[in-house]
């Protein structure tokens, strides 16, 4: 009997630890702004240098940092050993909109993403390091920036997609820092309709990426993420596009974040 028990009991212990997401906090160099930043890297229970796995990553919104996504909804530490990915939160600032300022130095981000995490994160981590088995997703301010990092950089990502995205900068004029970034609208308006989404994927060709985004019916970028979509429609862009009742907050983020890792899952060549 006393076998039988302790038996079970490792049993449990084994389910238990196997169900564990290991969440890390790392530090990389930030090469192009001088400094050291903070990311949070969530990998499965069962994960193993022996296998390689699919990486997301995964952009907070507007004045967060690189631990609101854990820290708020930590549910996707449990999503990341249910789809077997590893999921990467990096610091994108308080207002970077995760571009490269052309006005300010201290505001590099898309550099940062780019030529710095996503070097460290293949190098440290047993990924699969290929376009077609990453993707990128956030939510507002980060929803932008994942759309505008993925059609920026198509050789790196396969998948993108937002979450109650600004993807349309000009919708935001004189808030959220934009001009701060980029300039007023007024004495800068090609950086307005350059670095807008919005505007961006009228370069796209069709299946060029995976595409997923939506956006809640009460949500202030309801209207421009509607938009978006209709002009998806009219170039004849494939995607996925959803709107469902909810606002801008946490309580649909929790919830949409599972559609888009659900999407992914589908979409990834492993």
């Amino acid at each position: 009997m006393k076998r039988l028990v302790f038996l079970f009991g490792c049993l449990l212990f084994f389910v238990f630890a196997f169900s564990q997401s290991q969440v890390d906090t790392v530090v990389v160099s930030a090469s192009k702004m001088h400094k050291m930043l903070k990311n949070v890297v969530v990998v499965p229970g069962d994960y193993s240098k022996k296998k390689h796995y699919p990486v997301v990553y995964i952009l907070h919104g507007y004045s967060d940092n690189f631990a609101k996504w854990v820290n708020t909804v930590p549910s996707i530490k449990k999503l990341a050993t249910q789809h077997q990915f590893i999921l990467v939160c990096p610091d994108g600032g308080f207002s970077s909109w995760y571009m490269d300022s052309p006005i300010d130095s201290t505001y590099q981000y898309e550099s940062y993403i780019i030529n710095d995490l996503l070097p460290y994160i293949d190098k440290n981590y047993a990924t699969i390091p290929n376009r077609q088995a990453r993707a990128i997703t956030g939510l507002s301010m980060g929803g932008h920036g994942s759309m505008y990092l993925a059609i920026r950089h198509q050789d790196l990502f396969a998948n993108a997609g937002s979450m109650s995205g600004g993807v349309d900068l000009h919708a935001s004029n004189k808030k959220y820092d934009i001009a701060k970034r980029i300039g007023t609208m007024e004495a800068h308006p090609e950086l307005w309709d350059s670095n807008s989404v919005m505007n961006m994927v009228d370069s796209l060709k069709n299946k060029a990426l995976n595409i997923a985004f939506e956006c809640g019916v009460s949500d202030f970028f309801y209207e421009i993420n509607l938009a978006m979509h209709k002009r998806l429609l009219m170039l004849k862009i494939d995607h996925d596009y959803t709107e469902r009742p909810g606002v801008h907050n946490w309580a649909y983020w929790a919830n949409a974040i599972e559609y888009q890792l659900l999407f992914f899952d589908n979409n990834m060549k492993r």
